[in-house]
């Protein structure tokens, strides 16, 4: 008789710990408390518009990368799927001369020495590091003292680069924002790269996302999230697995030191193991008493949390003659509360057919930064729709400045909050990912906890900074610890 798994959470991490789990001949059943799987990586239609929430680039998109070979195992890639790789990546509106980054590393060097030859040392510099991790990639490998059908082997040439990545990164951390800024002259270079980082992480990620960029890598499958998400929960039902929506897990239930399933709505449902796939700085409520655990005390004193305010449009009108990625410097700061945008970051989807009608648009605005408080405080004082409404109107009145043929012509907005991810995701704030300040540690989390057998972690919180990758492969590790705790092999990709 195979032995029952529940999976505890229905998003990338949970989705794929079910797939890998039953295809190494455990029963499972992967328990999601929303209406749909999916978790942050998600979308909504709203008045015949689809709006992205979730994924805006997927690492892992290019068939030459480890990764590539994992999403294909959960059935969310396949030769089917299309992926979108525009060029340029992103255009900043400087001007009558707009600013453009490039996948093609070379190409975005020879736009910007001709912008401004008088910052070439510098523009050398930014495209040699990003360069130097041009190469690397997030590894596929096997836990150790795991038995697989086929054992991944990770290439020396990584662990170069890895080495190259290293270095570069303890030089950069080292060299806050505007003063790294400041070495450039162009003003358009220096809002451009102002708009792509943040204060408290520095240039650091915005050279790791250019390089895997350069690599061929991060392309938007065509659909976003909602279609990649299906094919992922098709797969595992296929297999055999159980998906079930609208069932939030109440407890662990635990049993001389050992996983005895899980309580929904006061039912024992039985299990011989249980992988939690929620927001890890959540999951010691899931036990009684709470789950107390020196790595759980060390994430929760450590991590910072990543979020952003969606403001998502349908504009009837095309918008097809812009690029994908938008940047727009603003005349006046859009605010919530006290935070302001100087910026726009605009995600244009008028050129994807399942985002929008036919000659109609949708775009998304993401407005990053902690805004989890205020909008909490709107909340608590009754006028958390009016806030959202009223920023929608100025996010609405600041695009149009830049982009003319939308005025009068939004037909729906749609303002998702922190608020809206906690109350629909279960995410710890509401935020998406881990935020990688200067000198944080990388080291994956454990998995599993001391004193109680059969219980295994998976989620974007184990490493961060988290995200879709990293949600992927702590579902397929959190397996793997299962299947050598209980002596089964593991069934590794084709």
């Amino acid at each position: 008789m195979s032995k029952k798994v529940i999976v505890v959470g229905g998003g990338i991490a949970g989705l794929t710990a079910g797939i890998y789990a039953q295809r190494c001949g455990f029963e499972t059943t992967v328990l999601e408390s929303h209406a749909i799987a999916g978790g942050n990586c998600t979308s909504w239609k709203r008045g015949g518009y689809l709006f992205e929430g979730g994924m805006h680039w997927l690492t892992g998109s290019a068939e030459n990368t480890m990764l590539h070979k994992v999403w294909r195992a959960v059935g969310a890639l396949s030769p089917g799927v299309a992926v979108r790789t525009d060029e340029p990546y992103l255009t900043y509106a400087c001007g009558d001369v707009p600013i453009r980054l490039y996948r093609d590393i070379d190409a975005t060097e020879r736009h910007f020495l001709e912008l401004s030859p008088g910052d070439a040392a510098e523009i050398k510099k930014l495209c040699g590091n990003v360069r130097k991790v041009r190469n690397l990639t997030m590894p596929v490998a096997d836990l150790r003292g795991v038995r697989v059908t086929k054992k991944a082997r990770v290439p020396f040439s990584l662990l170069t680069s890895a080495l190259s990545a290293f270095r570069m990164m303890k030089t950069l951390s080292k060299i806050p924002r505007e003063r790294y800024l400041n070495r450039f002259k162009h003003e358009g270079l220096r809002d451009l790269l102002r708009a792509c980082t943040t204060e408290q992480s520095g240039i650091t990620p915005f050279c790791f996302t250019m390089g895997i960029l350069a690599q061929g890598d991060g392309g938007f499958p065509e659909g976003g999230s909602l279609p990649f998400v299906g094919r992922i929960a098709k797969k595992l039902q296929a297999m055999g697995g159980k998906l079930l929506c609208d069932t939030r897990v109440d407890r662990v239930a635990v049993k001389d030191g050992k996983a005895a399933g899980v309580l929904v709505r006061g039912k024992r449902l039985p299990a011989d193991a249980v992988i939690i796939a929620t927001d890890t700085m959540l999951a010691g409520d899931l036990f009684d008493p709470p789950l107390h655990a020196p790595w759980l005390a060390r994430m929760r004193k450590v991590t910072k949390p990543t979020m952003a305010t969606f403001v998502s449009l349908g504009v009837d009108a095309d918008l097809t003659g812009y690029a994908h990625g938008l940047i727009f410097k603003l005349s006046a700061p859009v605010a919530i509360g006290a935070q302001a945008h100087e910026y726009l970051t605009v995600n244009n989807y008028a050129a994807d057919p399942d985002f929008s009608p036919e000659g109609k648009s949708a775009i998304t605005v993401i407005l990053d930064g902690d805004t989890y408080d205020f909008w909490k405080q709107a909340k608590l004082d009754g006028a958390y729709a009016r806030e959202k409404q009223a920023l929608a109107g100025r996010v609405i009145e600041a695009l149009a400045a830049h982009i003319p043929e939308m005025r009068g012509k939004v037909e729906v907005s749609d303002v998702a909050t922190p608020l809206t991810y906690e109350r629909y995701c279960g995410t710890w704030k509401g935020s998406w990912m881990t935020e990688m300040a200067p000198n944080m540690n990388m080291k994956r989390y454990p998995c599993t906890v001391e004193g109680i057998s059969g219980v295994y972690f998976a989620g974007q919180r184990i490493m961060p900074p988290g995200g879709l990758p990293v949600a992927l492969m702590t579902g397929r590790t959190a397996v793997q610890h299962l299947c050598r705790d209980t002596d089964t092999v593991f069934i590794s990709e084709e």
